[in-house]
């Protein structure tokens, strides 16, 4: 069975209804508590987080691991354990990402990531010490910017 998704970025369309990820809390500072995964393709560096209430409302997401290799998720045990998180390797993890006009301004929030599960979603309070809430995701592209005109 599927359920339409209403967007203002994206027009009517039509998901499984399984695709339809609870947030039993929310989000931190957003309303709604139903959204879905949007992604041109499976192997998407960049999805959308799409409230199913709020036609304008979708979150640009993404893998942290394909932009910081050492990335470190940590809850404390009551944490996980309130979420119902008893599985890391049946849990996706996505974090926010902030756009901007260029690339060098885009960044990702390493202190909030987002947890899904089940069905579930949870966006959770990073515990890990090297978790900052605006980590640049393309350091490389000023720098190689920068060398590239040194060396005209």
């Amino acid at each position: 069975m599927s359920v339409t998704l209403h967007s203002t970025r994206f027009g009517r369309l039509e998901i499984p209804e399984e695709a339809v990820l609870e947030f039993p809390t929310g989000l931190i500072g957003l309303a709604g508590s139903h959204y879905a995964l949007l992604a041109r393709d499976d192997d998407a560096t960049f999805v959308w987080l799409h409230s199913m209430d709020d036609p304008e409302l979708a979150i640009p997401v993404t893998n942290p691991w394909r932009f910081f290799s050492a990335y470190e998720v940590e809850l404390s045990d009551e944490e996980a354990a309130r979420i119902g998180i008893d599985d890391a390797t049946a849990t996706s993890v996505y974090v926010t990402v902030r756009a901007a006009e260029s690339l060098e301004d885009f960044c990702a929030n390493l202190a909030a990531p987002i947890l899904i599960a089940d069905g579930r979603g949870h966006q959770v309070i990073n515990q890990a010490p090297d978790a900052p809430v605006r980590a640049p995701l393309f350091t490389d592209v000023a720098t190689s910017g920068a060398a590239g005109v040194a060396a005209a």
